[in-house]
């Protein structure tokens, strides 16, 4: 868990780069107010509990409840703490499965529910940026429409495809990690392969006996859906902060300027998207057309943009490791039958 501690001040250096770069001062952060500070901040708890949600309606639908509505939330944030300070976002799907897997849930279905909540989940957030990147497109702001456009398509077209060639074909090892593994270890790296084959044919057998029956079309519906409203949520978040600026933003313009500043967080450069989300966020709603980071006479203040990422990213990061210690990691003992 050290590393984790590492990663979370790693990811407080982008903050002080771009505070020192344009003078922000803890002065000109607080300005914004506390109530609109809070009002971003529970818009992100509310993405969060909405994902909450999601994730027990999924395992209750496909394999019935294992734990309270509450504590099933309770753990899926935890979860967040292993997401935000990873590269990409990814990470937290193996806590998930690590709990589902404690609670007598085999690990391949497991693992097909994490992938089945994953895919949701990108493919709504997706479905934003994307518009986010054709608006800004559309109104002339070229660089950053393709900048958004060009790290969501990949990586949508990637989680999406991969999830529903499951349904077609049983995915194997690829012959060149193949090689590679049994150069090292012949006899443990051929039972480690096997052991890996079979939890992927297990997976892709999974996806091909749920993938058409009615309950899991309206499960993906539902599930869908219920992401889409939490990135909502979340998205409205800078516009309160906004609201304690001279510079305000609507709900819209809020929402696609952090799904923006999403999609480029993902790119695997920095811990959490530190500094790549704040600046995707901040140059779509300066509608960059050039490569420079000097301030337009009408583009919004860096000063907003550090006291959203803190509403957002800083304060729910501690709120999530305490979760995950409780909820997720917990000595957990099966009910006597």
């Amino acid at each position: 868990m050290k590393w984790r501690i590492v990663a979370f001040a790693a990811s407080l250096v982008p903050f002080l780069i771009i505070a020192i770069s344009f003078h922000v001062t803890p002065e000109d952060i607080f300005a914004v107010g506390i109530v609109n500070f809070l009002a971003a901040f529970a818009a992100m708890m509310g993405k969060l509990l909405l994902q909450g949600i999601k994730f027990h309606y999924i395992i209750k639908t496909f394999h019935g409840k294992i734990e309270s509505l509450w504590r099933t939330m309770f753990v899926r944030i935890g979860s967040e703490f292993v997401t935000m300070t990873t590269p990409m976002f990814v990470g937290g799907e193996v806590v998930r499965i690590y709990w589902m897997n404690k609670r007598g849930i085999a690990t391949s279905k497991a693992s097909w529910l994490g992938i089945f909540e994953i895919v949701t989940e990108v493919l709504a957030a997706g479905v934003l940026a994307i518009i986010a990147g054709v608006i800004a497109i559309v109104g002339g702001h070229t660089i950053i429409g393709v900048i958004v456009l060009g790290t969501t398509i990949p990586v949508v077209g990637l989680w999406s495809g991969l999830f529903f060639l499951t349904a077609k074909r049983d995915f194997q090892v690829p012959k060149m990690f193949v090689n590679l593994v049994l150069r090292f270890r012949k006899e443990k790296g051929q039972q480690y392969l096997d052991k890996t084959n079979q939890w992927m044919a297990d997976i892709c057998t999974m996806t091909r006996q749920n993938i058409k029956a009615p309950h899991a079309k309206r499960a993906f519906a539902v599930s869908f859906l219920i992401s889409l409203l939490s990135w909502m949520v979340f998205g409205v978040s800078f516009m309160f902060i906004s609201f304690g600026t001279e510079k305000t933003v609507t709900a819209i313009d809020s929402i696609l300027a952090v799904m923006a500043g999403n999609a480029i967080g993902n790119m695997p450069i920095t811990v959490g998207g530190s500094g790549l989300a704040e600046f995707g966020t901040w140059a779509y709603l300066s509608h960059l057309d050039q490569f420079k980071l000097e301030l337009p006479s009408d583009s919004v203040e860096w000063d907003a943009i550090i006291a959203w990422r803190i509403a957002t990213y800083q304060l729910p990061i501690p709120i999530a490791w305490f979760l995950l210690m409780k909820m997720a990691l917990r000595k957990y003992q099966k009910p006597v039958e």
